[in-house]
């Protein structure tokens, strides 16, 4: 009998030990989420954006994308506007950082000069979208604290939910709540609550499709902004993965020579 009831509390001790807390837990997955959508070293994407205004209006713009990945630090990535007219040649680079201000500059064609975002602006809207330049930035473990919810499904997808609340500086975001597909390891909605605590926007990821046989890529995202009831569509296509990308391409002096 002393055997077994001994063997039972090593049983419930080793379990409370190796039991994770929210914390871990939320770490634990973002982390796995980070490993494998690590190593692309650099792409190239084209995409349309559709603005949809409150009353329905929608206007688009075609941008493509360039990004050079970075092991240990931000990435790289540089945002050319093609259409419409009045605002091609836009250009938008960004250098990502963990905890450090983020540097971003906008090359505006009828001005013919390069502006710096400041970095207690990065909650103000890209260019009359409702991403934020902070959207826009890449993903950095360390930008984020965590906190792992609940299991829930979407479109009967069984998901992990996280919660994230930003540890730098100047955020427009008080946190965040991500469902995480628990096969793939990728993002299928995300919250984001503003600094009062309201719900701000929501973003949906669709239509996933899988490149080199390892990146997941939504080819659909929808931002929706429940304050003013306006949204962003982003349609993605013609991904292209390590291409030859250089820190050459990100210099500031590219933005003008964009187009």
């Amino acid at each position: 009998m002393k055997i077994l009831l001994l063997a039972l509390f090593v049983s419930l001790f080793s379990g409370q030990s190796l039991a994770l807390t929210p914390e871990e837990q939320g770490l634990e997955i973002i982390t796995e989420l980070d490993k494998r959508d690590t190593g692309f070293a650099d792409s190239k994407v084209k995409l349309d954006m559709v603005l949809k205004s409150r009353g329905g209006d929608e206007s688009r713009r075609a941008l493509e994308i360039s990004t050079l990945e970075l092991i240990g630090e931000g990435d790289k990535s540089l945002t050319i506007f093609d259409s419409p007219r009045d605002i091609k040649g836009t250009a938008f680079l960004s250098f990502t950082h963990a905890l450090s201000p983020d540097e971003q500059w906008l090359f505006l064609p009828a001005l013919k000069r390069v502006k710096r975002i400041s970095s207690n602006n990065k909650s103000g809207p890209f260019l009359g979208s409702d991403y934020s330049f902070e959207d826009l930035t890449s993903f950095e473990i360390a930008r984020y604290s965590y906190r792992y919810l609940k299991d829930e499904a979407i479109d009967g997808i069984d998901c992990f939910v996280v919660e994230m609340m930003p540890q730098y500086e100047f955020s427009g975001y008080s946190r965040q709540i991500s469902w995480i597909d628990k096969q793939r390891y990728i993002i299928l909605k995300t919250e984001y609550y503003d600094r009062k605590g309201a719900l701000l926007k929501t973003q949906e990821f669709k239509n996933y499709k899988l490149y080199s046989d390892k990146y997941w890529r939504a080819q659909e995202q929808l931002m929706t902004n429940h304050q003013n009831e306006k949204s962003t569509q982003l349609l993605w296509q013609d991904y292209q993965f390590g291409v030859g990308l250089s820190d050459r391409d990100f210099d500031k002096s590219t933005l003008k020579r964009s187009r």
